[in-house]
């Protein structure tokens, strides 16, 4: 499953809203590139943008912004808002973005679509935007009466690859996403389904990637902090690769601050995705033959800061936040 970090423009800066309501949004980062390097920085391969102003008046505003970061961040921009018409969707994608976005379109213009995917393929993804259970258009501002299903069938039927999901009651909430509608949707076509909305924490994460959906968007929680973008990338990353030469692998354990190397233990399946999912550092006891938690006992925990296999994928480097002694005999390391 693929992690896609979320930047929203408007006014040409980064913002989140809450529920799409246009009032809400606040600022949430300096600089668009900076932050599209941050995420490159963190693993990411993909990055999801939204032109907010562009979605309102239904033309491109902010399209200096995103063709920058296609051109200059090293990663694949994934964008939508005010795309309308196919002089747009040429603008974009002859200008480094990787996959366009088409919305109120799919609603109000199904030709438009059927032209775009006839012309670019897999570059045109349909973005699905639902207030209970039923689809929204020009950034969220007016609600259809077409339910969610039967336009995603709609757009399989033209040829659509890719559907962005999102329940708009969940976005920017940080309750979680609507896992029923995903499970729905992703069950009721063949299209590859983006999560979106409501992301709060790598729970979220596991929870998402459970459903064999093909992505993720994470935004509000990362700029929060309650979401770690390596970890989120990590833990939707196959692990099994880690366990094919043996069922464990040696996890050498570094604090983040200092560098040092405070213990070496050994992981299974079962912990690493332990790990991955509560943030906190699991392992598998040779000895007594079962998982135990660092910490759990003393309160000295381990807070997962990132998780890198080595170059044969057969040892793990984890780097830690630690809370109090590392070692059992009560030393730092």
């Amino acid at each position: 499953m693929l992690i896609f970090p979320a930047i929203d423009i408007k006014d040409g800066s980064c913002v989140r809203l809450v529920k799409g309501d246009y009032a809400t949004a606040h600022k949430v980062a300096e600089n668009p590139l900076k932050t599209a390097l941050s995420f490159k920085e963190a693993g990411a391969q993909w990055i999801h943008m939204v032109d907010l102003d562009g979605a309102k008046s239904a033309k491109p505003e902010n399209s200096s912004i995103f063709i920058e970061i296609a051109k200059n961040s090293g990663l694949k921009v994934e964008l939508g808002g005010g795309i309308r018409s196919m002089d747009t969707v040429d603008y974009y994608i002859e200008n480094g973005i990787s996959r366009v976005i088409l919305g109120s379109a799919a609603v109000k213009n199904p030709a438009f679509v059927n032209a775009a995917v006839s012309k670019y393929g897999e570059k045109i993804a349909v973005g699905i935007d639902a207030l209970n259970g039923m689809v929204a258009a020009e950034g969220w501002l007016d609600t259809s009466d077409i339910n969610y299903i039967d336009l995603a069938k709609a757009m399989e039927a033209v040829g659509v690859k890719t559907i962005i999901f999102t329940d708009i009651s969940k976005d920017g909430t940080l309750t979680g996403p609507n896992l029923q509608q995903l499970r729905a949707i992703n069950e009721a076509v063949s299209c590859d389904i983006i999560a979106s909305g409501g992301v709060s924490g790598i729970a979220d994460i596991a929870n998402i990637k459970a459903l064999n959906l093909y992505g993720a968007i994470c935004g509000k929680a990362l700029y929060t902090g309650d979401l770690i973008l390596k970890q989120a990338i990590e833990l939707a990353r196959d692990i099994s690769k880690y366990f094919v030469k043996s069922e464990l692998v040696p996890a050498i354990v570094q604090e983040k601050g200092t560098g040092e190397v405070l213990m070496l233990a050994y992981m299974n399946e079962e912990s690493l995705k332990l790990t991955l999912e509560t943030g906190y550092t699991w392992f598998y006891s040779r000895s007594r033959q079962e998982l135990w938690n660092k910490g759990a006992t003393s309160g000295h925990l381990q807070r997962v800061v990132s998780i890198h296999g080595d170059c044969d994928d057969d040892t793990l480097l984890v780097v830690v936040e630690q809370t109090g002694a590392a070692c059992h005999t009560g030393n730092h390391r």
